[in-house]
């Protein structure tokens, strides 16, 4: 079982109803319309065929100028600083782009999970910029692999942030038997193989594990920002536990209320 790809199953099944609006506004896409902002990360309009694919597309968010929003100059900034964009885990970008866009399927949850990795890395890296006097380093998911221990390394933290966001969604009491089917049923449409639709319904039952996860994190801010943000795509935040909870969360993380701020706005999250 790859984590990766059960992530990316994970993601496009929506543990959330705002999931996939909150996956878009990270991208760029903050009017709610993620065609708009991509075709401006190209310098097009949406519905055009100008840049020809996703890898272009990518090519318009790291070029100058244009229309690319955070994300655009998050990878800017980070090529930079990785020693050059032929560095960065563009790929798995272009497959979340793609999947937002309309084009996921039952092959894209491993290029789709890989998409999640590196958009979480990107939201990190963005969301720490000043919190200290150097810059954070680029993690690890935005970068591309270049061994076998990164490759490991990667799927380790693939499991820290699926195991974050099943355990948000429980933030309000246990995930319901109903709950658990419709999510079920959305991974086997994805494709998803038995065993893995096990690992899930049994992690789903499980219960929570908050301080498993800050322990997992290792006092590593790169890793706590990711695990906050996961945990933003899995949940509404639209009662007092999912509050008291991410409060709770953000605290045992030693995220401090600015950085968390910033992974908000991030994702549109609109706080009283």
């Amino acid at each position: 079982m790859n984590i990766s790809d059960l992530l990316g199953a994970v993601v496009q099944s929506g543990l959330a109803p705002s999931s996939g609006e909150r996956l878009r506004n990270a991208m760029g896409g903050g009017s709610g319309n993620p065609l708009e902002s991509l075709a401006g990360m190209l310098g097009g309009q949406p519905g055009s065929r100008q840049g020809g694919g996703l890898g272009d597309l990518l090519s318009g968010m790291l070029g100058g100028g244009g229309a690319g929003g955070v994300l655009g100059n998050v990878l800017k900034e980070a090529g930079r600083a990785a020693g050059g964009n032929q560095n960065l885990a563009l790929g798995g970008l272009g497959a979340l782009a793609g999947a937002i866009l309309g084009g996921g399927g039952k092959s894209m949850g491993g290029a789709m999970g890989g998409g999640v990795m590196a958009l979480l890395a990107a939201m990190a890296f963005q969301a720490l910029k000043g919190s200290g006097a150097q810059q954070p380093p680029v993690p690890l998911g935005l970068l591309e692999p270049q061994t076998r221990a990164d490759r490991q390394e990667l799927e380790r933290h693939a499991e820290i942030v699926f195991k974050a966001m099943i355990n948000a969604a429980k933030a309000d009491g246990q995930i319901d038997q109903e709950e658990i089917r419709r999510i079920v049923g959305k991974l086997q449409e994805v494709g998803v193989d038995p065993e893995s639709q096990q690992y899930v319904m049994t992690e789903m039952q499980k219960p929570m594990e908050t301080q498993k996860l800050v322990s997992a994190a290792g006092g590593k801010p790169e890793i706590a920002a990711q695990v906050y943000a996961a945990s933003l795509l899995a949940i509404e935040v639209d009662t007092p536990e999912e509050e008291k909870y991410l409060a709770q969360l953000a605290a045992g993380l030693g995220l401090g209320p600015e950085i968390t701020q910033r992974i908000q706005t991030m994702v549109g999250l609109q706080r009283a």
